[in-house]
């Protein structure tokens, strides 16, 4: 009796023992790894330092225990069915923690390279098409991997595997169900990889889109969304910034030019404005020392019109200029030539005249 129960505890132990020594042991080396690599950020990535190892912790710390664990499998001596069933769900463990960890590294190495072009400078023109490129691939290839990490799971079982046999005897049929299926979908991210690098617009772009005015928020797969000056959301599909007329104001630079205009009695100085508009200037951080203009543009029946031009470094910045130009200017001609405030004129006959006769 105490043979056969010591028997049975040593089957029962050892197997136990391998299988809790592999996990602890994935667990002190993944720890050891997160160390080491949190410890070269501190060296060499910077930018990285406070999002590395929260970010590959968790993932490391599922993939390296069930890496050992699939290794201890081969030297515990579990039942063959036990051991089968353990090594199907390892196996399948082992590929999603891998899918999970080159997801969190290729989002590092997202962080990494985005972290080298700002975009919060007045010339962020090259920051925002590398954001633009970079966003977009980082979001092809995380997909891939997904379908790729899905697909190696599904493989991993005979069923699905004949069931697989039996539809490739049909894929003549099939791939073109899947051909009109895919159709909508394959153009849309062939649209996406054209808008990365071509570039109608980018990340933080100042666009006009359907009558709305906004900036680029966000590019994904298959739509874009744009931060309306409201605050609003308007999200588009991918597809509609190269089938359709829009306006992008920084597709070249992200400094504008804006205007105000006023509208005078002739008899107005022209040059006082360009006085006042040049000390409005001098005293803003808005205006950007570039473009600083006044001009008589049109003449009515009343008035004069009177086009000022300024510059800024970004399309906010600039709407915040042009309403401190018009307030201030406005002010100045109250102030100082409040007689040359647009006016109707008319001519009175005196008392007592009379009409001609023809």
């Amino acid at each position: 009796m105490i043979d056969e129960a010591l028997a049975t505890v040593e089957t029962l132990f050892v197997p136990i023992a391998v299988l809790a020594g592999s996990i602890v042991l994935g667990l002190l080396v993944a720890l050891l790894v997160v160390r080491i690599i949190a410890g070269i950020a501190r060296g060499g990535l910077a930018p990285l330092r406070d999002t590395i190892r929260p970010r590959l912790r968790l993932p490391l710390l599922v993939l390296f225990p069930a890496t050992f664990f699939a290794v201890g499998l081969s030297f515990a001596g579990l039942p063959e069915d036990a051991a089968w069933v353990a090594a199907q769900i390892v196996r399948v463990v082992i590929m999603l923690a891998t899918a999970w960890t080159v997801l969190r590294i290729l989002a590092l190495g997202e962080d990494l390279l985005l972290s080298r072009y700002r975009v919060d400078v007045a010339d962020n023109l090259r920051a925002r098409k590398v954001h633009t490129q970079i966003r977009y691939l980082r979001r092809i290839v995380s997909a891939a991997i997904v379908i790729i990490a899905v697909g190696a799971v599904l493989l991993t079982f005979e069923e699905i595997q004949q069931i697989g046999s039996t539809i490739l005897t049909t894929a003549g049929v099939a791939g073109v169900i899947v051909g009109f299926a895919a159709q909508k979908s394959l153009a849309t991210m062939i649209a996406g990889l054209q808008i990365a690098f071509t570039q109608p617009i980018r990340l933080d772009d100042a666009v006009i889109v359907e009558g709305e005015w906004g900036w680029i928020e966000e590019i994904t797969l298959t739509y874009v969304v744009v931060k309306l000056w409201d605050w609003r959301r308007l999200v588009v599909p991918i597809g509609y910034f190269l089938d359709n007329v829009f306006q992008n104001w920084t597709r070249s630079s992200s400094r504008m030019i804006g205007s105000v205009f006023l509208y005078l009695d002739y008899r107005f100085p022209v040059a006082t404005m360009r006085d006042a508009l040049s000390g409005i200037l001098t005293e803003t951080d808005l205006w950007d020392g570039g473009v600083q203009v006044v001009q008589v543009t049109d003449s009515t029946e009343h008035t004069m019109q009177l086009r000022v031009l300024v510059s800024s470094t970004s399309s906010p910045r600039l709407w915040d200029l042009r309403c401190l130009v018009r307030e201030r200017l406005i002010a100045f001609v109250q102030e100082s030539y409040p007689q040359m405030l647009p006016r109707f004129r008319a001519e009175l006959d005196p008392p007592g005249a009379t009409e001609e006769e023809p």
